[in-house]
């Protein structure tokens, strides 16, 4: 098991537990949590939760480790939540099939690369992805991408939930209420996440290979109809085309975008020498792969959708899941039993937003910080069931209009932790403005520097609220990548006024729009505060 990385952590966490011994009711909460937490921990689960993975804590087995890193993203991009968004191209936003493969494809490239790119920070840092954020958010502006990134995780679970429930309520030939599969494919996510992060790698690698298998079958399964329609063209004028092509590449988008939310939280077990560009490229590859196949099978089968009667029917009766029994039941029992295995890449998918969400409330403070990551594994559980059942009718609308949204903050993000890195900290002339994370004495010689590769870091000081960075600048480039997103995003319940001005429709253009504002205006606002504050 983990030990905790940092005494300051362990005196912080004493600290609020005195506080709260005096508080009866409280105290007795803590004190049962914390008995599950030493039970758990007996069992071979994790018990740790955002604490640093110091270099002396890291496996050394890096092909163990590749190969489970591997397994995660193939299982938990490879199947049907990934490919949800895909189907949507053709079937919402009445894209031909040409336009949907270039949208979709191009889209879902973008969206590797960026979390490919966030990633890198795992190894090097010991840290979840959205705690070395605290290196340049700071101790209180961090709880705000981590609140983002903890809606997002809801979200993409609620699709999974609502799809799942869809997809058993068709195989048993209507007889399983959807509110049932809701509860079913949560309770099963839950009891995994529990456990932490090593036996959630051994769940994904050994899921991954049946799940990738059903991904490549469909595309036999499916053969004798779609390519009878691969003239389809665009609905609407010029303009209209050019809107929804821009909307679905929002979407695409962000379905692989926002793994850069959670990427190196999976990545804390590698040794902290490890090759950046080998993370970069084993990351997107990993990623990529699954996605963009799932992708091309997804604009196949939805561009067909829209003119094979049969499936069309199926899809308007019962959403996707109808969709998906009505293709898979071409092989009858035995495409029953695939479609069975293919809801596993629902739970998959489910487990790793369930982990790391919790560990976005924990790093949110207050409150939820007493509580153990495990506990907050069942918070995040229990939120995003509940917000399936409410929403079990209404999937096309929470993936089309709910889902672009995150790809808005993952640009931002990206945006900041990009030009922190290659302006601020690559740069040996800017990096003298750091006084007081590399300086052992504040305003002196920066002797911690040395030894540090590009781009230069001090985790150590990740909970030291007296050298981490006020946060103000990436708080104000943040609010700026809000307004463009706002000025750009077409959903149906806001169109902002740029996203109006192309086609009858609109046109998503919220996350170009968040990267330029926060790109233009972060570089000077971290200078005066770096020049103002040395931190």
């Amino acid at each position: 098991m983990e030990k905790k990385a940092s005494s300051d952590l362990e005196l912080e966490t004493d600290s609020k537990i005195s506080e709260t011994e005096k508080r009866g009711p409280v105290s007795k909460l803590l004190n049962g949590l914390n008995y599950v937490s030493k039970k758990l921990d007996s069992f071979g689960g994790e018990s740790t939760g955002i604490e640093r993975v110091s270099p002396d804590q890291r496996r050394t087995n890096m092909t163990r480790i590749i190969i489970h890193v591997m397994g995660l993203w193939l299982s938990g991009c490879g199947g049907i939540t990934s490919m949800s968004s895909f189907f949507l191209g053709p079937l919402i936003f009445g894209l031909g099939f040409k336009d949907s493969m270039i949208s979709g494809l191009v889209s879902c490239t973008l969206g590797c690369l960026l979390a490919a790119y966030c990633s890198t920070m795992g190894p090097r840092s010991g840290l979840r992805q959205i705690v070395s954020a605290r290196l340049f958010f700071g101790p209180w502006a961090v709880r705000f991408p981590a609140l983002i990134s903890a809606i997002g995780f809801v979200g993409w679970s609620v699709t999974n939930c609502v799809l799942g429930g869809q997809i058993l309520y068709s195989v048993s030939k209507d007889k399983l209420p959807i509110e049932i599969g809701i509860v079913i494919i949560s309770m099963i996510s839950l009891v995994i996440a529990i456990f932490g992060i090593r036996i959630l790698l051994h769940t994904e690698t050994l899921i991954s290979i049946p799940v990738f298998t059903v991904l490549i079958l469909l595309y036999i399964i499916g053969s004798n109809e779609y390519p009878n329609y691969l003239n389809t063209v665009s609905i609407g004028n010029t303009m209209t085309i050019r809107g929804n092509f821009l909307s679905f590449f929002a979407l695409g988008f962000s379905v692989t975008a926002t793994w850069g939310g959670c990427a190196s939280d999976y990545y804390t077990l590698l040794p902290e020498n490890t090759n950046q560009l080998f993370v970069f490229f084993m990351t997107f590859f990993a990623i990529w792969i699954p996605s963009f196949t799932g992708a091309v099978l997804s604009i196949l089968l939805g561009n067909a959708a829209t003119v094979h009667e049969p499936w069309l029917e199926a899809y308007t009766n019962n959403s996707l899941g109808g969709l998906l029994h009505e293709i898979f039941s071409r092989w009858n029992g035995f495409g029953m039993f695939l479609l069975v295995i293919f809801f596993l890449s629902l739970i998959t998918n489910n487990i790793i937003n369930t982990y790391s969400g919790a560990l976005e409330l924990q790093l949110i403070g207050g409150p939820l910080s007493y509580f153990p990551r495990w506990f907050l594994s069942v918070v995040m559980v229990v939120i995003f069931m509940v917000c399936s059942l409410a929403g079990r009718d209404q999937f096309a609308t929470i993936l089309s209009n709910f889902l672009p949204m995150l790809g808005y903050w993952i640009s931002i993000y990206f945006t900041l932790l990009l030009e922190e890195n290659v302006i601020f900290r690559s740069n040996k002339t800017l990096i003298k403005l750091y006084q007081y994370e590399f300086s052992t004495i504040p305003g002196e010689k920066q002797d911690l520097l040395e030894g540090k590769s590009r781009p230069y870091y001090n985790f150590e000081i990740y909970l030291s609220r007296d050298r981490l960075t006020h946060g103000f600048a990436s708080s104000l480039a943040f609010c700026f990548g809000v307004v463009g997103a706002i000025c750009g995003m077409c959903q149906v319940y806001y169109i902002g006024p740029i996203a109006s001005k192309i086609g009858s429709h609109g046109a998503d253009l919220g996350m170009w729009l968040a990267i330029g504002f926060t790109a233009v205006t972060y570089p000077v606002f971290r200078y005066i505060e770096l020049k103002k504050f040395g931190r």
